[in-house]
């Protein structure tokens, strides 16, 4: 593992790549600009989870939608674990993730044929619509088409935002811009909340004004995609090379080595080219093997976080230790606000302590705190969901700042990471193909846990979060041992990151050397 992180820093394809190499230059107006404008697709999915969670226990939504459920949160005899378990409210949130996914099986094609920058456009006139549908919607079949189409969406966003701030911020800065996806999402959080805090006193149309409020981000992506330049990867994979140098001498600034990465992109591009077809078939190739699993594993291990839990469920988490629906609210919204802090210290520590150590450190801390939401849980509520009596009032304060705990350690680790390097480490070749098998992991595994966890919660009770805090022990094992370290690697040379890692380098073939000035040898 040490040869790998000194590669980092020192070598990579044996020419010295400082600071400034490859993907340096300057942090143009145009790079912060662009990526801002981008990572603000996370305004989308961020938005869409926050008003879910608020909807599910908000009055006005209940009665005009969910009666039985409703009715349950009035009986002071109702298992508090089983309050929220409806599977037409499970069909409710988790049909967003069920089109995600099978977004994500075609969103990896238009994304490498139309272009990074298209579909995010694509990606903010659905939500656009969806938003308007949700609006109108006088029945849950109109609820249920608006979330398809939100899903769909977001699974082209989710896709297409990674690729373009991974392929247009400078190597040095990377793992800054790219965090900045997360800021985005957890801004998205923060402003569902307080339209939900304000729309749960409106009586009979307060939930019109939470989901129709999804039109204001959604504009947001549509102008800003609007006007900012595609990444000169995807221009130089469409064959439009004179504006891929156009663009790429807009983002690096007068003071970037735009030739070397050019040619380094170029080659990439031409990489591809010679494999046109069967992307996703050279991914269950040997070479490609890690990438493969990183696809997979990263993926799978951040759905299993718990990150269900917190994203989506909180304010039903607190409601069920006692808090009104409106306070629930509130405490959402402290807990966005500690993710919107924590995901800004990530943003500034992960190019210079690396990502390894805050998936290390955030690993476990999520363990303890999934540990004490098991034994405080079991402790006040039982087996029985504490029919006889409500969770004192200590213990519920604790719930809160344990979550609050547990979204830092998420937000600054596996929440904002995943994000990073999911984006950075698949060479050209595969790197849309990766990212959608990706996305279909993710979607898949969320609409399959927004479906399920509500029934789970009513059936293992406090062991749920047993459940969570073993998986976080498994993925940070697995991070300790097979993850290599990426920071301030430029992204068309991040192959000689796996060829110098202990176990990866007996599958990838090693990079053909460079010269000192940069071209690669033909």
């Amino acid at each position: 593992m040490a040869a790998a992180k000194g590669a980092v820093a020192d070598v990579v394809g044996g020419v010295v790549v400082g600071v400034g190499g490859r993907g340096g230059g300057e942090v143009t107006f145009t790079v912060v600009m662009s990526c801002l404008t981008a990572a603000s697709s996370g305004l989308l999915l961020g938005f869409d989870i926050g008003v879910t969670g608020g909807l599910t226990q908000m009055e006005s939504f209940l009665e005009a939608f969910f009666p039985d459920v409703l009715r349950k949160m009035s009986n002071a005899k109702q298992d508090a674990y089983c309050i929220f378990d409806s599977q037409v409210l499970n069909a409710f949130v988790s049909s967003f993730y069920l089109a995600s996914m099978l977004a994500s099986v075609v969103a990896g094609h238009v994304t490498k044929t139309w272009g990074r920058r298209n579909s995010m456009l694509i990606g903010g006139l659905l939500f656009f619509a969806g938003a308007l549908l949700n609006l109108a919607a006088v029945n849950i079949s109109m609820l249920i088409v608006g979330r398809v189409l939100l899903g769909v969406a977001v699974g082209f966003t989710s896709l297409a935002a990674p690729v373009y701030l991974a392929e247009i911020a400078p190597a040095r800065w990377r793992g800054a811009f790219t965090s900045s996806l997360s800021f985005f999402t957890n801004v998205g959080f923060l402003m569902a909340d307080l339209v939900n805090y304000g729309a749960t006193t409106i009586p009979r149309w307060g939930w019109r004004l939470s989901l129709g409020a999804g039109v204001v981000p959604a504009v947001v992506i549509i102008m800003g995609a609007a006007l900012i330049p595609d990444t000169p990867n995807s221009l130089a994979l469409r064959g439009r090379l004179d504006e891929a140098r156009d663009s790429l001498r807009r983002v690096r600034g007068a003071a970037g080595d735009i030739d070397a990465e050019l040619k380094d992109i170029i080659r990439a591009a031409e990489e591809d080219r010679r494999h046109e077809s069967g992307s996703f078939r050279r991914l269950g190739k040997r070479e490609y093997r890690p990438h493969l699993v990183m696809a997979v594993l990263m993926t799978v291990f951040f759905e299993m976080t718990g990150v269900i839990v917190v994203s989506i469920f909180t304010p039903l988490l607190f409601y069920t230790v006692g808090f009104t629906s409106r306070k629930a609210i509130l405490g959402s919204i402290i807990t966005d606000v500690v993710c919107l802090a924590s995901v800004a210290v990530a943003a500034l520590v992960v190019d210079r302590q690396g990502r390894r150590s805050l998936f290390m450190l955030g690993g476990a801390i999520l363990i303890l705190t999934q540990v004490a939401m098991a034994w405080i849980f079991g402790a006040q509520l039982g087996t029985d969901g504490g029919t006889a009596m409500p969770m004192q009032r200590g213990y519920a304060i604790a719930v809160v700042a344990i979550v609050c705990a547990y979204t830092a350690a998420l937000s600054a680790s596996w929440g904002t990471l995943s994000w990073v390097i999911t984006s950075e480490i698949f060479p050209l070749e595969v790197r849309s193909a990766a990212l959608g098998l990706g996305g279909v992991i993710s979607s898949a595994l969320t609409f399959m846990q927004s479906q399920s966890f509500l029934e789970m919660l009513c059936s293992f009770k406090y062991g749920t979060f047993a459940y969570y805090a073993g998986w976080v022990v498994v993925m940070t094992a697995f991070v300790a041992a097979f993850l290599p370290e990426t920071k301030g690697v430029p992204i068309e040379s991040m192959g000689a990151v796996w060829a110098q890692h202990w176990y990866w380098r007996r599958f990838v073939k090693p990079a053909p050397p460079k010269q000192a000035d940069g071209p690669e040898a033909r």
